[in-house]
């Protein structure tokens, strides 16, 4: 890469040996894109997902089936970052065919925290977080099915989106659950992440304007994290002192929701690997194929109560967004897990999955952003906000004044190179 400079002035190209000498784990594969196209992307450097097309360049998935699969064009959303002006300059890391939330399982191996490397950065879009969080690139491309935007954005400490479903063009993008999955832009700012959604969707947002936020009495359920509690929290008094209402509420059939998303997302992983789990199932990352094999079991009955379920689920939060305008809940409900969290995979993924999975049934947006530092590790802590479906604009009205009076989303972390 040349010395080209992005928007900030930083290098477009870090160091290779930044990444070679396993500072951030497996995280990045970089291409060579110099794009002089005028737009409102211009200067900016981008990095996609690892499961999304760049023509000429491999699509892994992270995986060894994908090891020398080369895209032949772009997905549609890299058509349109280039359009704009953006750079597309690397492939990032993720959590293998994108199923897990901690992104340790990876054939190009596994990722860290650049706020605390023995702690994960969230998945499955962890390289995307992590690269905006260095200053790798100043934006990325995740994908979101039970919430792979909006934990590495929490984990990582920046901005991240899971836009309202079928908003943004999967073209090109592989898939883990068709009923679920969804492009999401990655920044370290709300405006940076509003300019990205507003060129990968044919629908720009529009303003809309939000007064009342509804905090849900205990965050879904009622063991949240003391430290995480508290930092959300103290975002909800200063989303008060902005003037905002808040607004407690009760959200229907959100106990449900986690378990009906697994149903779906898992039966449908099983479907589409099925052959390869037949086939060659020790070519896949354990933890991978332990998630997969889950869905081997599940029938066409329990897959239709899923739906059912589901539809009860939107039902409510119809109901829900008559009375307020948007959301607040934790983007998770517990400290940023360490890297050597244990054995228990699907726990571990329910758990740091609580609050993300439910928003994921809802068709609406979700916006991640950061709100704060745990009080006893020091890692980032998210906030979620919700709204009604095609209402991006609201939320990006609220996170936009939120970040106008904070730091937060501005921090950086220690593990980040000197550009």
């Amino acid at each position: 890469m040349d010395g080209r400079r992005g928007r900030d002035g930083r290098a477009a190209c870090p160091e290779r040996s930044l990444i070679e000498d396993g500072t951030f784990g497996g995280v990045v594969r970089w291409i060579d894109d110099r794009n002089d196209t005028p737009g409102p992307l211009s200067g900016l450097r981008i990095g996609v997902k690892d499961n999304i097309d760049v023509a000429g360049v491999e699509t892994t998935c992270a995986s060894e089936f994908f090891e020398h699969n080369v895209a032949a064009s772009d997905a549609e959303v890299v058509t349109r970052l280039r359009r704009a002006g953006g750079s597309v300059i690397a492939k990032l890391n993720m959590a293998e065919f994108a199923v897990g939330v901690t992104s340790q399982n990876s054939a190009a191996g596994p990722s860290y925290n650049p706020w605390n490397r023995a702690r994960v950065p969230g998945g499955s879009s962890g390289g995307s977080g992590i690269a905006v969080a260095a200053g790798l690139v100043d934006a990325s491309l995740g994908t979101d099915t039970g919430g792979s935007v909006r934990l590495p954005a929490a984990a990582c400490g920046i901005t991240g989106l899971r836009p309202s479903w079928g908003s943004i063009s999967n073209d090109g993008v592989f898939p883990v659950s068709e009923q679920f999955d969804t492009v999401g832009p990655m920044a370290r700012s709300v405006v940076e992440v509003k300019a990205l959604f507003d060129v990968l969707s044919p629908s720009p947002s529009e303003p809309s304007a939000v007064t009342r936020i509804g905090v849900p009495t205990v965050f879904l359920t009622a063991d949240v994290d003391p430290g995480v509690a508290q930092t959300v929290a103290a975002a909800v008094r200063t989303l008060t002192d902005l003037g905002y209402e808040i607004v407690p509420i009760e959200l229907g059939h959100a106990s449900d929701a986690q378990d009906i998303v697994y149903t779906i997302v898992y039966s449908d992983l099983a479907r589409r690997h099925r052959y390869r789990l037949d086939a060659e199932p020790s070519r896949f990352q354990p933890a991978t194929y332990e998630r997969i094999a889950l869905g081997l079991s599940i029938s066409e009955s329990d897959r239709a109560r899923a739906f059912t379920g589901r539809d009860l689920f939107r039902q409510a939060m119809t109901a829900t967004f008559e009375s307020v305008d948007a959301v607040l809940t934790p983007a998770m409900p517990v400290d940023v897990p360490p890297r050597d969290g244990g054995d228990d995979v699907v726990a571990l993924s329910r758990r740091m999955g609580q609050f993300t999975y439910p928003w994921s049934l809802h068709d609406g947006p979700t916006l991640a952003l950061p709100v704060g530092f745990h009080p006893s590790s020091g890692t980032p802590v998210g906030a979620q906000l919700t709204a009604a479906a095609h209402r991006e604009g609201a939320l990006f009205g609220v996170g936009e004044r939120y970040q106008s009076v904070t730091d937060w989303h501005r921090a950086t972390p220690p593990y980040t190179s000197d550009l």
